[in-house]
């Protein structure tokens, strides 16, 4: 096989390599997303509990950097400690150990099998979740597949005269196989798939057992990079994990790097098998690591609070808190990022609401421009929540991802129409009554403060609904809608009463209608939440959502 021919198998080799780590990644997010951002929510809590989550998550999704994102999304938003974080990590690169010690056993019979159960699973699944874990089946396949191809490929040049000299002056400089092995990892955005292809380079004896030692720290250090690149450019407190957690990789690696030579002796005791020796001493390596590093993470914590400062917040409220584009490839992740940024709305159309209140009973003016300016800030922060939403990486959403996606969608649309409602509406006719020296009766201002009231906590019921899915929440704010319409009509019809009986005069009759008319407009956008969740569940049906 010429050198070309080679070159080329090995690429596409390797690529199936890649693809299938992608499949298991996928598939497992699309299947258990949501559960194993809670399986990691529940495990911050302390040092051990963060370093078996960050073990158990990374370990099913096979990545440390689709962890470290999880991680970032609570470190981020001052949500959870940065020692548990770093804990986490250091379980997460102890994860993907666990992978390269299954592969690294001769399971070559395998990969048939598993292509073709995953291919019945991912067709014949009666469930999305059953497809989605076929693709993760399908994708083991195609790993063990492409390691076998890759060993098969590689064999035949370990005779390679070229190849063996140009090993040959690199193996004296091991530094030089770290630098090499970390550009790999990188390039890669795997470590499992860089200490796989290192692995059939020893079994086939195309490097000695100590230029694969030194590879496998340079696999461990380049793989630490991408996380931290990922997380420039942006707020320095996401620099603080992925920092840390490379930190510890180099200092591992430097402490390592010389003691090759007697651990090698040690463990050729244990397993001579070259490829055995590299899948052990990745393990070796990253056990060590964490319970070396463990004890003293609060320590290292406080350092990496002092050189990645809190940047402090934009002054402008229409920038977004939460929306971290790192976390777009990661659903879960990216949900629970919009739907706090969604919450935030909230506020801002609470405030608005309570603003719009005290402009019936005060004659500010100016307190009307500054409410009306407030709708631009909510107008603002729909349009990134919505750019958002529509990034993320919707061939990974499962089937409850794709409808808590739509729900908050759907909860900014009406959070917006509910500002240009106060904006365009209420404060038109809070200015018009402030400049026509108007006076609404105190029955009159008692009702619409009763209506205020009401919406405003028929606004936070929506965000409870929304935040936890709470069913009990959504029933009270469908039936408290009820009772608004019912509320609306009798203020109506006691209005009229008063203006036959000549109580009140055109103009005020008038405004008084028109405050009520929008109030009664904005709580049916606020109940429209509870709607859309009563409806998946069975509970509303569509016929009672007319108003």
């Amino acid at each position: 096989m010429s050198a070309t021919a080679v070159l080329i198998h090995l690429l596409g080799e390797i690529a199936l390599l890649l693809w299938g780590i992608n499949m298991v990644n996928s598939g497992v997010q699309r299947a258990f997303g949501s559960d194993l951002r809670w399986i990691l929510g529940v495990g911050l809590k302390t040092r051990l509990h963060a370093f078996l989550a960050g073990l158990g998550v990374t370990t099913v999704l096979q990545s440390s950097t689709a962890t470290a994102l999880m991680v970032a999304s609570f470190t981020a938003g001052g949500a959870v400690d940065l020692v548990p974080a770093l804990a986490v990590m250091l379980g997460a690169n102890v994860g993907t150990t666990l992978i390269v010690q299954v592969l690294s056993f001769d399971i070559s019979l395998i990969f048939p099998v598993l292509i073709f159960g995953g291919y019945i699973g991912f067709r014949r699944g009666s469930s999305s979740r059953a497809r989605d874990l076929g693709r993760v089946v399908i994708g083991l396949g195609l790993m063990l597949l492409s390691l076998h191809l890759l060993t098969e490929t590689i064999r035949p040049i370990e005779s390679s005269v070229v190849l063996k000299s140009l090993l040959a002056s690199i193996a004296p400089d091991p530094l030089i196989l770290v630098l090499l092995a970390a550009a790999l990892a990188w390039a890669a955005h795997s470590s499992v798939a860089a200490i796989l292809f290192i692995m059939s380079l020893a079994s086939a004896g195309v490097i000695d057992s100590h230029s694969a030692l030194a590879m496998v720290l340079g696999a461990n250090l380049g793989s630490s990079l991408n996380p931290l690149l990922e997380g420039t450019g942006g707020d320095p407190v996401k620099l603080r994990v992925p920092f840390g957690n490379l930190a510890m990789r180099v200092i591992g690696c430097a402490v390592a790097l010389p003691l090759i030579d007697p651990l090698l002796t040690y463990m050729n005791m244990f397993d001579p098998n070259p490829s055995r020796l590299a899948a052990n001493f990745h393990t070796l390596f990253n056990v060590v690591l964490a319970a070396i590093f463990i004890l003293p993470l609060p320590w290292i914590a406080t350092l990496l609070l002092r050189f990645f400062p809190e940047k402090v917040r934009a002054s402008d409220p229409s920038v977004p808190q939460y929306l971290d584009s790192d976390a777009l490839d990661t659903p879960s992740v990216a949900l629970s990022n919009a739907a706090r940024e969604v919450l935030r709305m909230a506020d801002i159309v609470e405030t608005m609401l309570r603003g719009s209140q005290d402009l019936f009973h005060e004659g500010d003016v100016s307190r009307v421009d500054a409410i009306s300016r407030t709708d631009d800030v909510v107008d603002r922060l729909y349009s990134a929540v919505r750019r958002y939403l529509s990034s993320i990486n919707h061939e990974a959403l499962s089937d409850e991802e794709a409808k808590r996606l739509s729900d908050i969608l759907a909860f900014a649309i009406n959070l917006e129409h509910v500002g240009d409602i106060i904006d365009k509406n209420l404060m038109e006719l809070a200015a018009k009554r402030i400049k026509n020296h108007l006076r609404l009766p105190k029955d009159s201002l008692a009702d619409i403060d009763n209506m205020h009231a009401k919406l405003l906590e028929h606004l936070q019921l929506a965000a409870s609904v929304l935040m936890f899915q709470d069913i009990g929440s959504a029933r009270r704010l469908v039936a408290e809608k009820e009772g608004f319409r019912d509320l609306e009509r009798a203020i109506t019809q006691r209005h009229f009463e008063q203006l036959r009986s000549g109580k009140v005069v055109g103009d005020t009759s008038a405004l008084q209608l028109d405050i009520v008319r929008d109030l009664k407009r904005i709580e049916a956008h606020i109940a429209a939440t509870a709607h859309s969740l009563l409806e998946q569940t069975g509970d509303l049906k569509p016929s009672r959502l007319t108003s």
